[in-house]
């Protein structure tokens, strides 16, 4: 989840939708304490969270990983929240208008407190906002401002061409924020709940300098929760309830607890101790769990993916071999027989259950559209593989994948290794493990041949894919460059389709297929997560698209 995207600015209303293989739980009543009042007492039980990998970064600027924003999102509150739904609610935000040309959003903010009793005010909108789009920041979601959202001026900051005091957000007064765009953006308001978007008190964040969101004393709650114990790449950390938190009354869990563990088995062991309420399972512990009444597949919206260097490794500058490669994945064995999770395979470059076109169908429920370019056919594969092998003078190949070193990327990655190394002959694949933040940077710096990798929706539209295979988007790690595709993006953003939106979604399905049809990416799967919860505990909210859990409706009974 990184650098520039192209926006869709004026694309069509986006349904947010719950992901096939899982559901969510219903938003109780909420009510709101009086200013500088506790609103509620700390009660209820510690819920026992379970994480795969450690958090990355608590700088809502700065965050690009789903578990970042997980844990960002716990303690602080933005404009807008999430309904069960997926759709945009009002939380710091007590009410707002937009004007009819759609240009304007005024945002009247509620009576809302920081963890240190300074209140909640537009300046720490606008404060955070312009630290997004600061060149000297260099937020890796910085695209969100501009290309995303639109917000005027975004753009031409972040190049250097204007000062962040010239951001279209302003503070009309304590209690009211001005956010002014360059077109209308149908989709604003989900943006609102993007963590990219939450405040941050520029006093507070002056006087601890360079170590914000290190520790408890360097961030502060405007949340549900209070972060009380973390320390950066924790395996252990916890929140408690924030009794002054504007909405206390809906919050009935006394804390978060959470535990990072990469290993499945052991994660299931610490949830049948009761060490932990809810956890992430996969492969074998699926079997020993078949029948548990906490047992759940619930659609996570991500979709995993094998992306070719195509501009630095000879090899995969090769259609030919691309092509092998995809054609060489049993994507079945991989979800059927390795993960056992629900996750669904996915032979697209748009995954299924997340977007939603003019006409209300799904953009990827027809999962057969590429299968002359992504299917599992090994006589295919090997065609293509001894047309690339020709073509590269040689007769085998030696290379190198790099993978995330928790528990499901390396079981699917030694299981493409052995796919490939059956099916396409002459073929070594060498796997290296790193820690997520490693890889990560590896891919970003091109410094791999092939990476193993995930992508989670950050609003519900193609393009939050899409978008990521532009010429020199952070995101297109291999470097694929393609003019006909640019172009066809750039019209449905702000180009001659925006306004179109029946056309646009025909012009996506176009750009799709190019990206399939040159193997930017192999395509894997569509993730679900294998999830045991304990029947004491409701309410946990799941989306597909930005903030995977929530938990500020989450009830644990005794």
């Amino acid at each position: 989840m990184k650098k520039k995207i192209l926006a869709v600015a004026l694309a069509a209303a986006m349904v947010v939708g719950m992901a096939g293989c899982g559901g969510g739980s219903s938003a109780p009543e909420t009510s709101t304490g009086a200013e500088g009042e506790a609103t509620a007492e700390v009660s209820g039980s510690d819920l026992n969270v379970m994480l795969e990998t450690p958090v990355q970064s608590l700088d809502p600027q700065q965050a690009t990983d789903g578990t970042s924003f997980e844990v960002i999102a716990d303690y602080t509150d933005g404009l807008m929240q999430m309904a069960e739904d997926g759709t945009p609610v009002e939380a710091i935000a007590e009410s707002y208008e937009v004007s009819e040309d759609g240009l304007t959003y005024t945002f009247h903010l509620r009576d809302a407190k920081w963890s240190n009793g300074t209140p909640v005010t537009a300046a720490d909108f606008v404060f955070a906002w312009q630290r997004a789009v600061d060149p000297a920041v260099a937020s890796e979601y910085s695209y969100m401002m501009s290309d995303i959202g639109q917000i005027k001026n975004a753009e031409a900051i972040i190049a250097g061409e204007k000062d962040k005091s010239e951001l279209g957000a302003t503070a009309v007064d304590d209690k009211t924020l001005k956010v002014e765009l360059n077109v209308p953006v149908s989709y604003f308001l989900s943006l609102m709940y993007f963590p990219t978007f939450y405040p941050v008190n520029e006093e507070f964040f002056n006087s601890v300098g360079d170590s914000f969101g290190t520790s408890p004393d360097t961030v502060l709650s405007n949340g549900a929760f209070v972060m009380d114990d973390y320390q950066p790449a924790a395996t252990a950390f916890h929140l408690t309830k924030n009794a002054d938190y504007w909405d206390a009354d809906r919050v009935q869990l006394a804390g978060l607890n959470y535990q990072v563990i990469q290993d499945s088995q052991q994660a299931l062991m610490n949830y049948q101790t009761g060490a932990l309420d809810t956890t992430l399972i996969n492969g074998d512990q699926v079997d020993q769990v078949e029948g548990d009444e906490a047992f759940r597949a619930i659609g996570a919206g991500y979709l995993w993916y094998v992306s070719p260097n195509i501009a630095k490794v000879k090899e995969f500058d090769n259609l030919n071999i691309r092509m092998a490669m995809t054609m060489a994945i049993n994507r079945d064995a991989i979800t059927q027989d390795v993960l056992k999770d629900g996750s669904a395979p996915t032979y697209t470059a748009v995954p299924m259950d997340f977007a939603t076109g003019p006409d209300g169908s799904d953009f990827s429920a027809d999962q057969t559209k590429f299968s002359d370019v992504c299917a599992f056919d090994a006589d295919k594969a090997v065609e293509f593989w001894n047309a690339g092998l020709k073509e590269l003078g040689t007769d085998k190949l030696e290379i190198e994948m790099i993978v995330d070193d928790d528990d499901a990327p390396k079981k699917v990655a030694q299981v493409l290794k052995e796919q490939w190394e059956t099916t396409l002959p002459g073929l070594t694949v060498n796997l290296k493990t790193e820690p997520k933040k490693q890889r990560v940077k590896d891919m970003e710096d091109g410094n791999y041949q092939l990476g193993l990798t995930r992508w989670g929706p950050d609003y519900a539209d193609p393009m939050t894919y899409l978008g990521m295979w532009v010429t020199d988007n952070n995101n297109n790690y291999g470097l694929w460059t393609n003019a006909d595709y640019d172009k066809i993006i750039a019209d449905c953003t702000t180009g001659e389709l925006a306004l179109d939106a029946e056309k646009r979604w025909t012009s996506l399905y176009d750009a799709e297929q190019i990206v399939m049809n040159e193997a930017v990416i192999f395509p894997l799967y569509t993730q679900c997560n294998a999830e045991m919860i304990s029947p004491k505990v409701t309410g946990i909210e799941f989306h597909p698209v930005a903030l995977n859990r929530v938990f500020k409706n989450a009830v644990k009974s005794e």
